[in-house]
């Protein structure tokens, strides 16, 4: 018999009392305590905040006002993450720490809301809008499962800023969690055919799909992780079910990154390339230029396809490119988010559109220079040569010893107690007026790190 929501729960709480009772602790434990909160939180933001099943990224205290990237409506929720698939996410994950049913039925709720949105073309746009007269200006799979035609509604499925990619990573997870349910293998079926049908024979991805016949959304984009996240669907495709064909795909990706790269000295990589393969501008201000965030990040892509694939020719871009930001950085951990073609000089647009080298008056709310991460994918990198794959994978997955686990269980506690300390008494953890669906993630992120460490001893 499964047991499932409240019972389940109970059945986590005395399993919790009989190990705490081993160790000695009292009734009222930490683990239990830590049980409460996250079953309060998900029960509070399933009951109060959720839209269909669907989550945005803000809300003030009152639920009044709500917004993802931009002001939402109560009939709409947001896709990109830290939207509806991120915090499913964090269902599954509360799910797997417990067993508890409470959370693989609100995981299901957001994946029913994802498949209700699904567009015709495949993937998914930024938001969703369950009002039933603005929904009809999209085209969905439904709709065309139906013989409606498109009728010039709106059918353009967005890669940028991980959006139909975290979608579909998410509904794969939750098919295999219900063991292939077929509304939800149905959904991934047709993402994953829309994944390869978008790609590019030489294994680009475009900013949308399909793809505008001018403007940067059809270009070859790295910008914001595009084809990197793409690169990781078709690997967790080929994971989860195992045709090679999703490998095949992935594998297209990582030789558009190794066919991509610029000549050096300048052997890193631009935001976005044109159908020439010239590093190419989007935005008024996104210029042509070699790019401190795209770089690092093809590097971790790149070490993934070696460590998926032990082909070494992944490995060949990686040196000359760890090159190029060593000498790039503008301080420690520090790099331009642009570098001008040729020279190499960190470049950056005012707010009054002009192309200078001098960072003042910039046009605000973009990230034109930071820590990218290129220190730590170097690192990364020396560790992977100097283990070698076999050593570095069966490292991975070596589980932590009683030692290991102590020590962390210090910090992961602390950690705990003033996340449950911070929880009011509706279930809510509220920061500056504001309900933030990135904070209950990471809050149920901290206490499955601490409940799974804790199980463990």
């Amino acid at each position: 018999m499964v047991v499932i929501g409240r019972c389940m729960g109970c059945v986590l709480a005395m399993g919790l009392l009989a190990m705490d009772a081993a160790l000695g602790e009292p009734g009222d434990s930490l683990a239990v305590r830590a049980s409460e909160a996250m079953e309060r939180a998900t029960r509070y933001f399933v009951s109060e905040v959720a839209t269909h099943g669907g989550y945005l990224w803000t809300y003030s205290e009152d639920l009044r006002e709500r917004a993802g990237e931009g002001k939402a409506t109560e009939t709409q929720i947001w896709v990109q993450p830290p939207g509806t698939p991120s915090v499913g996410f964090a269902f599954l994950r509360a799910y797997r720490a417990t067993r508890s049913g409470i959370y693989l039925k609100a995981a299901k709720g957001t994946a029913d809301a994802l498949v209700w949105g699904q567009l015709a073309s495949g993937g998914w746009d930024y938001r969703i809008d369950f009002d039933p007269a603005a929904s009809k200006r999209w085209h969905f799979r439904r709709d065309k499962e139906k013989g409606e035609p498109p009728d010039g509604r709106r059918n353009t499925s967005t890669f940028d800023d991980n959006n139909s990619q975290s979608a579909l990573r998410f509904l794969m997870a939750i098919d295999k969690a219900t063991k292939w349910g077929s509304s939800y293998h149905r959904a991934v079926e047709y993402g994953l055919e829309f994944m390869l049908k978008s790609q590019f024979p030489n294994g680009a991805w475009p900013q949308r799909f399909p793809p505008p016949s001018r403007g940067y959304g059809g270009y070859y984009t790295f910008n914001d992780n595009a084809i990197n996240d793409c690169i990781k669907v078709m690997l967790g495709a080929y994971e989860t079910y195992g045709g090679k064909r999703y490998l095949e795909s992935a594998k297209r990706g990582g030789d558009f990154i190794i066919a991509s790269q610029l000549p050096p000295p300048q052997s890193g990589w631009a935001q976005q390339y044109d159908h020439k393969m010239k590093p190419a501008p989007a935005r008024w201000f996104e210029p042509a230029a070699c790019n401190g965030a795209v770089t690092p990040r093809n590097i971790r892509t790149l070490l993934e396809l070696y460590l998926e694939t032990g082909d070494e020719k992944y490995l060949k871009p990686i040196p000359p490119a760890l090159k190029w930001l060593g000498r790039s950085k503008l301080r420690d951990h520090v790099w331009a988010r642009f570098y001008e073609l040729k020279t190499n000089r960190p470049i950056y647009v005012t707010a009054d559109r002009r192309v200078v080298y001098e960072q003042a008056n910039l046009r605000p709310g973009y990230s034109w220079f930071g820590d990218y991460g290129g220190d730590e994918v170097a690192r990364l990198y020396r560790r992977v040569i100097s283990l070698g794959r076999q050593k570095y994978l069966a490292e991975q997955a070596h589980a932590s010893s009683p030692a290991e686990r102590k020590r962390r269980l210090g910090s992961l506690e602390a950690r705990a107690r003033m996340t449950i300390a911070a929880q009011d008494a509706e279930g809510r953890w509220v920061e500056n007026g504001r309900i933030e669906t990135s904070t209950f993630i990471r809050n149920v992120g901290t206490l499955c790190d601490y409940l799974e460490t804790v199980t463990q001893e």
